[in-house]
């Protein structure tokens, strides 16, 4: 909607605020809300605020500005305008783009306006005018959650009706239908418990103009599930990832239940991941199609692979940003720690999907990275990497569709894999990212900044004691 568009739709549904939302470095939405007046006048016309912007202070918000430095301006993104749907109040949402109130240029750190650059690099190089993404986002919905850490404690519960260690538990009555761990994927009710609330939550998102294909539980035995949307251009999806995580939240908690994306909350089970689907176009032509190549795939894929898989290492600083996210992404199980490329091997960094043989479906999946992500760096930063592959002409090598279980210890030694830790991931970024200064897309105030706050996380957690340490060392 046009600014004009958007005070009539304010009058015609009766809207009482406006709510402004932008993403922190970290990539978490922050708001605050207006009355209607400050964007629409008196006269029913849209004020000057959507010219002028609204100002913030930036040293409150998580990689943005120092004390010194604070002021910031918020400009509204009209084409964002939507009704709020989580919010008893009628609110018009509007997602805002960040400026130097000084030069009223765009902010190097609003993730954002990374993701703009990223779309902006992709046509300046001439290899294709589009790119489309799909990610899988997978969540856990939980019952209970408490967690603190003192100087004296530290310790974490969560809980859910779904699971199996609840089997035996009083629930007067306990009726069973627990899925066994591991056990939890494609359910039907009355097992899969969280049916109605993932068609709430998929009708909620629907309002706001997310097109989803499929919904269902997921591997683990309590409460994971998976709400896959339809593709679309970067930063389309990117702000459509951010509602999505709005409305799970949201709805799980109007049902007295809490989501997360937090990649492994649970030990002994699986995790939570973010595959990535991910193709290039060009004039309406899908560049990664070709019906000789291997898995239907072009000589442009193959190079994009390439991409991924060289940078595949310091890409998961951005894909997999959390210590958390180490837990899942661990050798020998089923997450995709491989950097090798398959058309069937779910244990490969990148699958190439052989469904169907249609040209528009082909593409790559990214498997690594997981929720806790902010979506604007790290669908850029693959973004980029596979146009370095593509540009340097990257050979992925051969395809592995040997099930990597039973290879030698010989074979699996000469692959490479993912970091194995965040402190890992974050070398491996200070060592490779030329390729994501290219075209100014990313810059180096921002790599250093989001180096900086995640090294400052390793070590809060380095600094504690962990619980299982006294399982393993107290009687020493």
């Amino acid at each position: 909607m046009t600014p004009e568009e958007i005070a009539t739709f304010i009058k015609e549904n009766d809207i009482k605020m406006v709510d402004l939302k932008f993403n922190d470095l970290p990539g978490l939405w922050q708001h605050f809300s207006l009355p209607v007046s400050e964007v629409v006048g008196d006269d029913g016309k849209p004020t000057s605020m959507w010219e002028e912007g609204v100002g913030f202070d930036g040293s409150s918000i998580r990689g943005f500005q120092k004390i010194q430095e604070s002021d910031m301006i918020l400009i509204l993104d009209p084409d964002t305008a939507v009704l709020d749907p989580m919010l008893r109040v009628p609110t018009l949402s509007v997602i805002c783009d960040i400026l130097d109130p000084l030069t009223r240029t765009p902010y190097t750190r609003d993730p954002r306006y990374i993701a703009k650059k990223a779309e902006t690099y992709l046509k300046s190089t001439g290899i294709a005018d589009t790119s489309y993404w799909g990610p899988e986002a997978e969540f856990f919905i939980f019952d209970d959650v408490r967690f603190d850490q003192t100087e004296n404690s530290g310790y974490y519960y969560i809980d859910s009706v779904e699971g199996a260690w609840n089997s035996g538990r009083e629930e007067n009555p306990n009726l069973g239908y627990k899925p066994r761990f591991k056990e939890g994927y494609f359910p039907t009710p009355p097992h899969d418990s969280l049916q109605d609330l993932r068609t709430d939550i998929v009708l909620e998102m629907a309002k706001v103009g997310i097109p989803i294909e499929v919904h269902h539980h997921e591997v683990a035995t309590a409460g994971q599930c998976e709400i896959t949307m339809r593709y679309d251009e970067l930063l389309k999806v990117t702000d459509r990832l951010m509602w999505y995580r709005y409305i799970v939240k949201n709805v799980s908690r109007q049902n007295n239940k809490v989501a997360t994306f937090m990649p492994k909350p649970l030990f002994g089970d699986n995790g939570s991941g973010m595959h990535t689907h991910q193709s290039l176009w060009k004039d309406g032509t899908n560049l990664f199609f070709d019906k000789d190549g291997y898995a239907l795939t072009s000589e442009t894929a193959r190079f994009y692979t390439g991409g991924l898989l060289k940078h595949g290492r310091s890409l998961m600083a951005l894909c997999a940003p959390t210590t958390n996210s180490y837990k899942r992404l661990v050798p020998g199980f089923e997450a995709p720690v491989n950097l090798v490329y398959s058309a069937r091997n779910r244990s490969a960094a990148v699958r190439i999907p052989v469904y169907t043989d249609n040209p528009n479906s082909k593409r790559l999946e990214f498997r690594p990275p997981d929720s806790t992500c902010n979506p604007y760096l790290a669908f850029s930063a693959m973004l980029m990497a596979g146009l370095d592959g593509i540009q340097n002409k990257i050979d992925p090598g051969e395809p592995l569709d040997r099930n990597t279980y039973e290879l030698s210890a010989e074979e699996e030694a000469q692959l490479r894999t993912v970091p194995g830790s965040l402190e890992e991931a974050l070398d491996e970024l200070e060592a490779d990212h030329d390729y994501l200064l290219k075209g100014d897309v990313f810059t180096q105030d921002v790599l250093d900044v989001w180096i900086e706050f995640k090294r400052q996380q390793i070590d809060e957690l380095r600094l504690r004691p962990h619980p299982y340490e006294f399982y393993l060392y107290f009687d020493i």
